[in-house]
C-alpha cells in the first residue's frame, strides 16, 4: 500500500534554490525492511559493517572521516557522501558510477575494501534468519530472498531521508525573519559570486558533474579521477559531481578526499580554484554563514529491533 501525504505546493520564486518538498509516495512496510536492512552488518562479511557505518544517520549521513574505514580496518580510497537527500540528485558516488539509490545499495556489499561479502553470501544470510524471510513475504510476495529485493528496499528507505524545513527553505517560503542579515548577505554573495552556477535546485547541488580545478589545479594526493575511472574519456579526469549542499555544517571534512577540513577552508577553495576568486574574511564568513541556513530537520526514527539469527546462519570469522 502506497502512502501519499497532502499535496505540497512548492512556493512562487525565481530564487536557484527552491525548498526540500516531503516525500510524495512511499510503500511503508519496504520502507520497514530498508531500513532493517540498511542498519544490519549481517550483510558484510565481518558482521560488524553495515551501510550506516560510512552513512551514519546520527551525524548527517556520513562519517566525518577524510575516507571511510572498511573490512580489516581498510581506509577507503574516497570521502563517504552523505545519503541525506541522495534521492535528490542525478546519480551516486562522486563518480556517477551507479545511476539510482537501488544500483548503489548494491556496490558497497561486494566491495572489498567495504563489506568485502557477495550478493550470494548477503542473500544466503539474510535467507537463513527466519524474520527476514517472514518480512520479505509480506513486502514482495513470496520468501525467496534476492538481491534485487534487497537493494529495492534499501533504496526506499533512503528515499525517506529528506531533510526539509532548514531555516533557508522557511525563508523562500516567506518566512523573511527566518534568517539574519548576515546569512542573507552571504546568500547575495553565494549568487553574485556564481556559486549557484552549480549549486542550485531542490538539493543544491547534486545535478551536474563539474571540474575539480575549473580555474587553478586542485592539488591533492589522492588517486581518485573522477568521471574518468567510469568513461575513460580524457576529458572527465578530475570530473566529480557536484555534492548537495544541505546539512553541509554536518558533513565535513569536504570534497572527495576529505581535503577541507571546515567549510570556511572548503568556501576558500572552492572560490580560488573554481571561481578565480579570493574571498575575503570577511565573505567567507557571510556565505558560510548561508550554508548554515540550509540544515534541515534530519531523519528522526526508532533504531530498528533486527531479527535474530537462526542456528544456520552462516557465521564467518571476524574480519576473515
Amino acid at each position: 500500500m502506497l502512502i501519499t501525504p497532502l499535496v505540497w505546493a512548492a512556493p512562487p520564486s525565481n530564487e536557484p534554490i527552491q525548498p526540500i518538498a516531503p516525500v510524495t509516495a512511499i510503500n511503508p512496510a519496504m520502507v520497514e525492511l530498508g531500513k532493517k536492512l540498511f542498519f544490519d552488518p549481517r550483510l558484510s562479511k565481518s558482521g560488524f559493517i553495515s551501510c550506516n557505518s560510512c552513512h551514519n544517520l546520527s551525524l548527517g549521513g556520513t562519517d566525518n572521516i577524510k575516507t571511510s574505514i572498511g573490512h580489516k580496518w581498510n581506509q577507503g580510497p574516497i570521502n563517504a557522501p552523505t545519503v541525506l537527500n541522495a534521492s535528490l540528485i542525478l546519480a551516486q558516488f562522486w563518480d556517477g558510477r551507479a545511476k539510482d539509490l537501488k544500483e548503489q545499495a548494491g556496490g558497497p556489499i561486494t566491495n572489498p575494501g567495504e563489506m568485502a561479502s557477495s550478493h550470494e553470501l548477503a542473500v544466503e544470510v539474510l535467507q537463513s534468519i527466519p524474520g527476514y524471510v517472514i518480512e520479505y513475504q509480506q513486502v514482495f510476495g513470496n520468501d525467496n530472498i534476492d538481491i534485487d529485493g534487497v537493494t529495492t528496499a534499501i533504496a526506499e528507505f533512503e528515499k525517506t531521508l529528506v531533510t526539509p524545513n532548514s531555516r533557508f527553505d522557511k525563508w523562500l517560503m516567506g518566512e523573511k525573519d527566518a534568517i539574519s542579515k548576515t546569512e542573507l548577505a552571504g546568500y547575495k554573495l553565494f549568487k553574485e559570486s556564481g556559486c549557484v552556477g552549480c549549486h542550485n535546485g531542490p538539493a543544491v547541488g547534486g545535478t551536474s558533474y563539474q571540474k575539480m580545478g575549473l580555474v587553478a589545479p586542485y592539488k591533492t594526493t589522492n588517486k581518485a579521477q573522477g568521471r574518468f575511472g567510469v568513461t575513460g574519456e580524457e576529458s572527465d579526469r578530475m570530473v566529480f559531481k557536484v555534492p548537495t549542499l544541505r546539512n553541509i555544517e554536518l558533513t565535513y571534512p569536504y570534497f572527495h578526499d576529505g581535503g577541507a577540513a571546515t567549510l570556511k577552508e572548503a568556501v576558500e577553495t572552492m572560490g580560488r580554484i573554481q571561481l578565480g576568486k579570493q574571498f575575503t574574511d570577511e565573505e567567507k564568513t557571510r556565505i558560510v554563514a548561508f550554508l548554515k541556513t540550509l540544515t534541515g530537520d534530519q531523519p528522526s526514527f526508532r533504531l530498528p529491533l533486527l531479527p535474530p539469527s537462526s542456528d544456520k546462519t552462516p557465521r564467518p570469522t571476524p574480519f576473515q
